[in-house]
């Protein structure tokens, strides 16, 4: 792994920790929402994040003729490949709409109950740490690997 294949991953978890939370948002944006009767209620979203190559995915095509399964395929390059982090999608949570009972409410049922989403503001403010710590360890990476590279970089100064 180069310099700049450590910046690409830092950079690629960095942006997925930006859609996690732009999820969050989302979702502590709609933890009141509530949904008219026969409509669906808003469903928490949840970020899916993959493995996924970085750097300039430069391959030599692996390709040495010898006969066996590999050839066109770099092995060495796949078990060495610097991986980061990609958003692979994302998809809304299992958890069931909560439902409360409000007959003063426009939005209630015949019954007098109100379908509301089913976020959880707890797990979301548990996500939101989450994220937001790890955020900050990526942050902290690249500051690290910039006073290292500086550090290099003076070494050879000549006094």
């Amino acid at each position: 792994m180069g310099g700049t294949d450590l910046f690409d991953i830092v950079g690629s978890a960095l942006t997925a920790q930006d859609a996690r939370l732009g999820a969050i948002a989302s979702n502590l944006a709609n933890v009141d929402s509530v949904t008219p009767p026969g409509q669906q209620p808003y469903r928490a979203q949840e970020v899916i994040f993959a493995a996924s190559p970085v750097g300039d995915g430069a391959d030599d095509g692996g390709d040495n003729n010898d006969g066996d399964a590999t050839d066109g395929v770099d092995v060495t390059a796949a078990v060495n490949a610097d991986l980061g982090v990609q958003v692979a999608g994302s998809v809304e949570t299992n958890a069931p709409p909560v439902t409360k009972y409000d007959p003063g409410s426009p939005y209630a049922d015949a019954q007098g109950n109100v379908t509301g989403s089913n976020v959880s503001q707890v797990d979301q403010m548990v996500d939101l740490i989450d994220s937001s710590n790890s955020y900050a360890a990526s942050v902290a990476v690249l500051q690290q690997a910039s006073r290292i590279d500086q550090q290099m970089l003076a070494s050879f100064q000549v006094s």
